[in-house]
């Protein structure tokens, strides 16, 4: 048994089968800035970029953000997508598996330096290579959707606002 907050309550409570403690219900306890996160997700769907590409971005970000919630979510919804659960597997060995496309190499290299800018930021020559996969509205629709899933993942890290494995 693990405590949570939950806002209906107003007190804390306890989860069972070892779902991820909720933290803050963040999205409930602001709704006018979860509102307006909502619809920058929305709009950040609405790209020329496949699916299954936005998935594995949305999946390999929440990785290295640590974002239980989120791995899991976009885990599902790559499977939705046609993702194969190998790929899903290898996602964080991408550089080290021959299952990943050029194109999806280039996305996932940017995904990495745009989520890790501690490290270094995103050098010229992982944007070079993303310019020879994607034209200028795909890589603005890419960079968008790297932005957005990682706040998304900032929320779900640090307040754990929603459980895991749950619709």
């Amino acid at each position: 048994m693990t405590q949570y907050w939950t806002l209906a309550q107003g007190q804390c409570g306890t989860s069972v089968l070892g779902m991820t403690n909720i933290r803050l219900a963040v999205d409930q306890l602001a709704p006018h800035m979860n509102k307006a996160m909502n619809a920058l997700d929305a709009a950040s769907r609405q790209t020329t970029l496949e699916t299954s590409l936005l998935e594995l971005v949305r999946a390999r970000a929440s990785q290295l953000n640590g974002c239980a919630y989120c791995v899991d979510m976009h885990s599902r919804d790559a499977r939705k997508a046609g993702e194969t659960e190998q790929r899903l597997h290898a996602l964080p060995v991408w550089r080290e598996t021959p299952f990943f496309s050029d194109r999806e190499r280039a996305a996932l290299e940017l995904t990495e330096a745009a989520t890790r800018l501690t490290e270094g930021g995103v050098s010229d020559e992982v944007f070079a290579r993303a310019t020879q996969h994607f034209d200028d509205v795909q890589l603005a629709e890419l960079i968008w959707t790297i932005t957005v899933i990682n706040a998304w993942n900032r929320l779900g890290a640090t307040a754990r606002p929603w459980p895991v494995g749950v619709d």
